[in-house]
């Protein structure tokens, strides 16, 4: 077998929606290695790939119309007969470390009724990013590792992700790796319920505005009760724990839950100490809180 065909058919066999450059080095470095497709030999000379390697099959595959260059994501590309994905799936293919969160995770869980125009994910900061694409690679490549980075092949790097086709993304790094899961069939991971309602806190004008992530409490507060005073109760600081404890307390009447009023030892006076973390101070307090209750209509 020739090793066009058999780089061919090895792309073919990757259950993604898009493939990117690294994924390309990593599908031609192991047929370079291992001289078999399918208990197949393929024809090769040498034992490894060079950087030039890639280029020929590359543009090869690019010529024939078995890859089609992404519109929209340099280094990106899309397979003959396959569909393009949705922009969530393909988001998570391309940056794997990232996850759909905010009004995008909101909109997924069935908490709200809005259609987000962006699409919203969070990924960790650059230089956590390239540890975790570091140890990726390491694991995807093992004994092969070294001789990959000096051969000069692909790496795993962080994509520019503005926009999907038409569907522009916001994408927040962050410090806090959120709790996500994988969903059964796609490539999409999107943030558990109870990550996406601390985020809700943390990020109010990423899920609606506050009055709009009120109203999701208000609903459904009660019912991932459990799910959300896990995830603050484990990942959250203090000003979360606030927040949510005077939503939870005070506006949903929630009075013998003992994770919630442990919280309120968290509570202490302070300018920045606001229920909306991205509007202007109010006068208006929660006493037992002592949080400034800054709800404006206009911040929704």
């Amino acid at each position: 077998m020739d090793a066009i065909k058999a780089i061919t058919l090895s792309l073919g066999n990757l259950d993604q929606p898009i493939i990117s450059k690294y994924q390309f080095g990593l599908t031609v470095n192991k047929i370079y290695r291992s001289k078999v497709y399918d208990d197949k030999p393929v024809n090769l000379q040498k034992d490894f790939a060079e950087k030039a390697d890639i280029s020929k099959y590359l543009n090869l595959l690019i010529d024939e119309g078995v890859l089609f260059p992404h519109k929209t994501l340099p280094k990106i590309f899309t397979l003959l007969g396959r569909s393009n994905g949705d922009p969530e799936d393909i988001a998570c293919t391309v940056d794997p470390f990232c996850y759909i969160s905010h009004l995008s995770a909101m909109s997924y869980h069935g908490l709200t009724d809005r259609m987000p125009k962006k699409l919203f994910i969070s990924s960790p900061p650059n230089n956590t990013w390239r540890s975790l694409a570091k140890e990726k690679m390491q694991k995807d490549l093992g004994d092969d590792f070294e001789s990959y980075y000096e051969h000069g092949l692909p790496r795993l790097v962080r994509p520019n992700m503005n926009k999907i086709d038409k569907t522009e993304i916001h994408c927040l790094s962050s410090k806090h790796l959120g709790s996500y899961k994988n969903v059964r069939g796609r490539s999409l991971r999107v943030s558990t319920i109870g990550r996406t309602f601390l985020d809700m806190l943390r990020n109010p004008e990423l899920c609606g505005g506050i009055n709009h992530v009120l109203d999701v409490f208000d609903e459904y507060g009660e019912k991932y009760l459990r799910l959300i005073t896990d995830d603050i109760d484990k990942n959250g600081e203090p000003i979360d724990k606030v927040r949510a404890g005077y939503i939870l307390n005070e506006r949903l009447g929630i009075n013998n839950n003992e994770i919630i009023n442990g919280w309120s030892s968290f509570a202490q006076r302070g300018g920045s100490r606001k229920i909306d973390s991205s509007s202007d101070y109010s006068p208006e307090w929660s006493e037992k809180w002592k949080i400034s209750l800054n709800i404006f209509r206009n911040s929704a």
